[in-house]
Parts: structure tokens; sequence; C-alpha cells
């Protein structure tokens, strides 16, 4: 889990949920990479599709792009 910055959180706050209480987000780190699907709950990132742990810091957090692209991550 990463807890996000103040910067995020208040970014992520004034936007609407996917879900209660989280939402699905794009993370694009500064060396360019682009990590979809991600969700954010109560100022944390909790989960990336695809990956057991959580592939970047949050000081790697170029930009977060709010998309709500869900997914049944409770399946996988």
């Amino acid at each position: 889990m990463i807890a996000l910055s103040q910067k995020w959180t208040a970014q992520l706050s004034n936007q609407p949920e996917t879900g209660m209480g989280y939402q699905i987000v794009s993370v694009i780190k500064t060396n360019g990479t682009r990590y979809d699907q991600v969700i954010v709950d109560s100022g944390y990132i909790t989960r990336v599709r695809g990956f057991n742990e959580i592939p970047f810091t949050g000081d790697e957090i170029h930009e977060i792009i709010l998309t709500h692209d869900k997914w049944d991550f409770r399946d996988e």
C-alpha cells in the first residue's frame, strides 16, 4: 500500500468515486511508464491490476488520471 501525498489526495477528493469509497485511476510515472487500473482507497494506492506488489513508489508518480476502468479485482 502506498500513501498518496497531499497533492494527489487533494486532486482526487474533488472527483467522483468509482464505487463506494474508492476510485480507479491510471498512474503515469516520471519515466513515462503507465499503469492502468490502479485502485485508490481513502488516500492509498491499494492494488494495481496484474501485480502482486505495487510496482512504483509515491515519489515516482508524475500524473494520476481518474478512469473508472473497473475490473473484478476480488476474483484475482
